[in-house]
């Protein structure tokens, strides 16, 4: 399977493309960046991360998209900015009927490192032994896209496997959801009961 990660940005968006499977050794297919010009209008930024990351979709062909799920710990500008990247990133994958899944931050660490918290060091330094790299491909968002697909391959099997027999009963997931332990959790810390 070769799977796109995309760390969302509107400046700079990271690209990471993996081949391999589960229980397999995985290698690095293709890293890099999409890049806007920060003083453009939202609307041409957008359009030039959809026309670059067509160019992305059609060269290297991947069979699923996993993109960083955005968390509000942030100023509202770079959030709906990170937003409607990761937006354009997914209508592209849908444009071309590619499975898109969204990984947190933490998910992809925990993946990667077994450690949710890890630092982005860390994560970088498991990308290179994971992938056989001499050196963490630069910029960091490049490393951190990477990340994104490794943990797909490695995690996002097992959401397919139970999404499609959930599929099989008549029943619906809905990507967006979050299970509901995780929820209560969340909550239990937040002060709400």
């Amino acid at each position: 399977m070769r799977v796109l990660g995309v760390d969302p940005g509107l400046t700079r968006m990271g690209i990471g493309l993996v081949d391999g499977r589960l229980g397999a050794p995985l290698t690095m297919v293709a890293a890099g960046v999409i890049r806007t010009p920060a003083g453009a209008p939202i609307h041409e930024r957008l359009l030039g991360i959809d026309v670059q990351i067509a160019e992305w979709f059609d060269e290297y062909q991947p069979d699923a998209v996993a993109v960083e799920r955005m968390f509000a710990q942030e100023g509202v500008r770079t959030i709906m900015g990170t937003a409607q990247a990761a937006g354009v990133a997914m209508v592209a994958a849908a444009r071309r009927g590619l499975p898109v899944a969204l990984h947190t931050p933490s998910e992809v660490k925990a993946a990667v490192t077994g450690d949710g918290r890890a630092q982005k060091e860390q994560v970088a330094a498991m990308v290179v032994r994971v992938l056989k790299l001499a050196e963490a491909p630069k910029p960091v968002d490049a490393t951190d896209a990477l990340a994104l697909a490794i943990c797909h391959v490695w995690r996002g099997g097992a959401a397919d496997r139970i999404a499609a027999a959930m599929e099989r009963q008549g029943l619906s997931a809905d990507s967006g959801s979050v299970p509901l332990h995780r929820a209560k959790g969340r909550n239990r810390h937040s002060g709400f009961r």
